[in-house]
């Protein structure tokens, strides 16, 4: 690693980094064994927060087994309003109640599928913060935009349309996952990791001030076991969202202790 692997600069005592494990649509009512084997194997005294986002339908249950361990459970998606005549959504209201702590929105998944914009992201934003979860909002470049140069441009306009116009390191977390590196196989380099995130890091600070200083940013696309003591050392890598590497405790708990060997606790950040 260059010389910015393991540097405090740009990083503050009060955030404690976090790994975040999306299943998207994946997981049946057995996958309970794999979270109880994620629990079992995480040390009590883990320096890093841990949560697992499984689908809709393991919300409740996943929340029931997790109550009092070291793992929180996450939401994937929430619609922006608190209820109505929305056939086959959800609110953030109805998450809060399952169990749920926290909801990923504008995952690039939802922001191509289902052509969610900017605006979108933020009403479902601003819907977690009114239920009393806190955002993971998912900001990423595709790989023409960065063969282009124009990652800086992408970064900066899904930030300013998508994070809600008031936030703090309990409210907000922003994860940057370049869309051509989800489920690829693929990763930046830590040097265009440490770029994307210094940027990011400026932009809340610019905009929230102190608060802007709390907020959790994580890099998300093909996050592994064997890649992550390298992205986790980053400046400004304040966690991680995995996808793929999440759906089986083994390789999560590998993540997991990666992140605990770079020595990011929040005594010494």
């Amino acid at each position: 690693m260059r010389s910015y692997a393991n540097s405090k600069k740009g990083r503050s005592r009060m955030r404690r980094p976090l790994l975040a494990g999306n299943w998207k649509m994946n997981g049946l009512m057995r996958s309970i064994g794999e979270l109880d084997r994620l629990i079992k194997g995480l040390d009590s005294n883990c320096s890093l927060d841990v949560m697992i986002c499984p689908p809709a339908t393991l919300l409740a249950a996943f929340a029931k087994v997790a109550a009092g361990t070291g793992v929180s459970i996450g939401a994937q998606d929430c619609h922006p309003k608190p209820g109505g005549a929305y056939t086959g959504d959800i609110s953030a209201e109805m998450l809060r109640d399952a169990g749920a702590q926290a909801v990923i929105v504008g995952h690039s998944e939802r922001r191509i599928h289902h052509g969610e914009q900017n605006a979108d992201v933020q009403a479902k934003a601003l819907a977690a913060q009114r239920a009393g979860l806190f955002a993971i909002v998912c900001v990423g470049e595709t790989q023409e935009q960065r063969e282009r140069g124009q990652t800086g441009e992408v970064i900066a306009t899904q930030l300013l349309g998508s994070l809600p116009h008031e936030a703090s390191g309990t409210s907000l977390v922003v994860a940057y996952e370049p869309v051509w590196a989800i489920g690829s196989g693929l990763t930046p380099r830590p040097d265009d990791v440490a770029e994307v995130h210094r940027a990011v890091r400026a932009h809340l600070t610019e905009r929230f001030g102190q608060e802007g200083d709390k907020i959790r940013i994580l890099y998300g696309g093909s996050v592994k076991p064997e890649n992550a003591r390298d992205l986790l050392s980053v400046a400004d890598v304040d966690g991680a969202l995995v996808g793929g590497a999440s759906l089986k405790a083994e390789e999560f708990l590998g993540i997991i202790a990666a992140g605990v060997q770079t020595g990011r606790s929040p005594v010494d950040l």
